[in-house]
């Protein structure tokens, strides 16, 4: 099992809806750790599962706390609470100047985040929302420890420009610097992009944008930008959210997601396995070549034209500059990633609505393109 961890470059791209989403969908037993600095939302935003609010003080303030005089993974389940819905969750932090609490704690929660793989008592994943990173943010130092790191991006191409840096620079702290495009290291760090689900094109154009720019990264997929679906998972709306759009996108990401990494992911942990490594074995490291799965976890749909990934890949505005990321470029079809078959069943944590819900298996399908 893994230690997957989700940050943005800057603005509010939606990391707390995303992390709740897959953790809701997750095929395994999972634990939805609120590793913000800036501190938490889910308290205010969710119930307890005995109808009442979270407690704001059992989460990372008191796993802090344990910290300090030693952490096992199995002591994390002390510091967990049951959102409604089901999804365990370690409640963040009440405010930014908390964190101070946490300082030079980052690896050990990492190590014990990995851990709880190996949990005699409560093996389960670990989904760690660390809302926005700089290149000073405490949090990167658990990265090492995860077995992906995703970098949530709305498509806008301001937006795209400073994940493609974030990305970059991310990747040359926890990779080094001399690595380029045709070796991507562990762990992995992925693009997730939310994006219109009428937008079919654009996880591909951003890969190559990617590409081109040798930032050491590559799109994983796409989440629906759905609005009335957030509202849904926060509770504030009624619907069937197992048929939203956001629903439906998390649960192919999720399934693409253990399809492509699964069986790596049962492995021990990166920093455990000696820190840097290449990709898993079977996963297309450069555009959308014509062998294996892409990064993606779907097939090229050829060299884009152009659009805003390839003018942001060159630095410039979008439409300007053509990444040119296709050497080796697949036709449509080839090396396509089926994603669906042999995909595990998610679900056990979903409900009726609401943060912490966690939903059936089945229903939906892809949804066009995500979030």
């Amino acid at each position: 099992m893994a230690l997957i961890a989700l940050a943005a470059d800057k603005g509010s791209p939606g990391v707390t809806t995303t992390a709740v989403a897959l953790s809701a969908v997750w095929p395994r037993r999972v634990l939805l750790a609120e590793a913000d600095q800036a501190g938490g939302d889910l308290v205010y935003r969710s119930a307890a599962a005995h109808g009442g609010p979270l407690d704001p003080n059992i989460g990372m303030l008191s796993v802090a706390a344990t910290a300090r005089r030693g952490l096992v993974a199995e002591q994390l389940w002390d510091h967990a609470q049951p959102m409604s819905g089901g999804l365990d969750v370690l409640v963040g932090l009440g405010s930014s100047e908390q964190a101070a609490g946490l300082s030079g704690l980052w690896p050990t929660l990492g190590r014990a985040f990995t851990g709880l793989a190996d949990s005699a008592q409560g093996a389960a994943d670990v989904v760690a929302d660390c809302g926005r990173i700089g290149p000073d943010s405490a949090a990167i130092e658990m990265f090492g420890h995860a077995a992906l790191v995703l970098l949530i991006a709305r498509t806008e191409p301001e937006h795209l420009a400073r994940i493609r840096d974030r990305a970059a620079a991310l990747s040359a702290k926890l990779h080094g610097s001399h690595r380029g495009a045709a070796q991507l290291g562990l762990p992995l760090i992925g693009v997730l992009l939310i994006a219109d689900a009428g937008n079919t094109r654009i996880a591909g154009q951003v890969n190559d944008m990617l590409v081109a720019a040798q930032a050491g990264a590559r799109v994983v997929g796409t989440i629906a930008y759905d609005p009335t679906g957030a509202d849904q998972l926060a509770g504030r709306k009624r619907g069937r959210l197992e048929k939203s759009l956001l629903i439906r996108s998390a649960r192919k990401v999720v399934g693409d997601l253990h399809q492509q990494f699964g069986a790596a992911w049962s492995g021990p942990s990166p920093m455990a396995a000696g820190g840097r490594g290449g990709m898993p074995t079977g996963v297309q490291t450069q555009g959308h070549a014509a062998q294996g799965h892409t990064a993606q976890g779907h097939a090229a749909q050829g060299h884009p034209t152009q659009g805003q990934a390839q003018g942001v890949a060159h630095g410039g505005h979008a439409g300007q500059g053509q990444a040119h990321a296709g050497q080796g470029q697949a036709h449509a079809g080839q090396g396509q990633a089926h994603a669906g078959q042999g995909q595990p069943h998610a679900g056990q944590h979903m409900p009726r609505g609401g943060y912490g819900t966690t939903l059936p298996p089945g229903g939906g399908g892809p949804a066009g393109e995500p979030r």
